[in-house]
């Protein structure tokens, strides 16, 4: 079985090295993956957490353990959302916009579905 151009075209990523504008700082790709990235995974972990820390209720020093694991990424997540803004504020200064093209090759697509064109 063979994909079609356009298939394969909708899996292609934005390579590590490219920024969006003139003005991007080179760094805005990466932390936007990995605020994808770690937002999905904190999402995801966050249904493990209510019933692990009634696992490690009788053990409080783990509780402290497992709440301060889940301070820290969320610590991080807000972290990378600051450093996002101020990527994004530079854009924004220079007077540039970052094409849809490049959001949509960042969420892994090639571009808008069909029916939103």
């Amino acid at each position: 079985m063979t994909m079609r151009l356009n298939e394969v075209q909708r899996f292609r990523r934005v390579p590590a090295g490219v920024v969006p504008t003139e003005s991007s700082p080179r760094w805005l790709t990466l932390v936007l993956r990995c605020d994808r990235a770690g937002s999905a995974w904190f999402i995801g972990a966050g249904f493990f957490f209510a019933p692990l820390l009634l696992i490690l209720d009788p053990w409080p020093v783990m509780v402290i353990i497992a709440w301060t694991v889940i301070a820290l990424s969320g610590l991080w997540l807000g972290v990378l959302g600051v450093f996002i803004a101020i990527g994004l504020g530079r854009v924004l200064r220079a007077g540039e916009t970052i094409p849809d093209s490049y959001w949509w090759q960042l969420l892994g697509h090639s571009g808008p579905p069909p029916h939103a064109r």
